[in-house]
């Protein structure tokens, strides 16, 4: 079975054919193009995949834009399925306000259980980093901490001299001394990083541990967050296309 997978984002919409834990013709799409009014070219652009697919399923930060995403899918045969915070069966959510969970989120949680075992923790990477636990109990909760775009951007706002640095700044950062403005800032944001995922994973395995939960595996995804898990003391394994692999799973279990 083949899903076409669709991951509306508040900027970019991520989609792609998934079949268990392969995923195939990926890409993006921006969301403002159906935020006011249903997309032809959306669907004109997911043809490829339309042409395999045996269902279609989606999840949205964006509740705004789900009708006008149905709308330019109205031509599809495909079954459409919503993932949300009521239709995540196999996925027990121990969290005392459901509806505020990301469905994102709640699609990466599944992923993890479904491929990678559990307890895990999920560390998704945009313009916040987010953590996602999954115990033996079900989702249990997680948490939001600034990303590596929110740091940047804000030294660079909040200051009169600071440049801006890009995501290709913050990678293979040598020394520990910075040398000049740049490098100083870049020590501070790609190590500083490093060192707070550092500290709120070895925080939430010691609460699981201390319940009697063993180590958990952690899973690590993202746009931009490959190449900085190098310098986490905590080992993850990247999984780029988890959210698409885990509505995938979600279709499958409701379909």
């Amino acid at each position: 079975m083949k899903t076409l997978s669709i991951d509306v984002g508040n900027t970019s919409t991520h989609y792609g054919l998934v079949a268990g834990q392969s995923v195939q013709l990926t890409g993006h799409f921006p969301t403002a193009e159906f935020r006011h009014a249903p997309s032809p070219a959306f669907a004109q652009k997911l043809a490829p995949l339309l042409a395999e697919a045996d269902s279609i399923s989606f999840c949205s930060v964006v509740p705004d834009i789900n009708d006008n995403l149905r709308a330019s899918l109205a031509e599809c045969q495909q079954p459409i399925f919503h993932l949300t915070c009521d239709s995540c069966a196999g996925l027990e959510l121990v969290y005392p306000k459901p509806h505020e969970i990301g469905q994102d989120r709640i699609a990466n949680a599944i992923a993890a259980q479904e491929f990678y075992g559990i307890p895990a923790i999920v560390i998704d990477m945009g313009t916040a980093v987010t953590f996602d636990i999954v115990s033996s109990q079900g989702y249990e909760g997680g948490i939001i901490a600034p990303g590596l775009a929110v740091m940047t951007r804000y030294l660079h706002e909040q200051t009169a001299l600071l440049p801006e640095l890009s995501a290709e700044d913050l990678l293979n950062v040598e020394g520990a001394i910075g040398k000049s403005t740049v490098h100083a800032m870049k020590l501070g944001v790609a190590v500083g990083f490093s060192g707070m995922i550092d500290a709120l994973l070895l925080k939430v395995t010691n609460e699981l541990q201390k319940r009697g939960e063993p180590k958990p595996v952690v899973l690590s995804t993202g746009g931009s967050i490959a190449n900085l898990t190098k310098d986490w003391a905590h080992k993850s394994l990247f999984v780029g296309d988890l959210t698409l692999m885990g509505l995938a799973v979600a279709a499958k279990r409701q379909l």
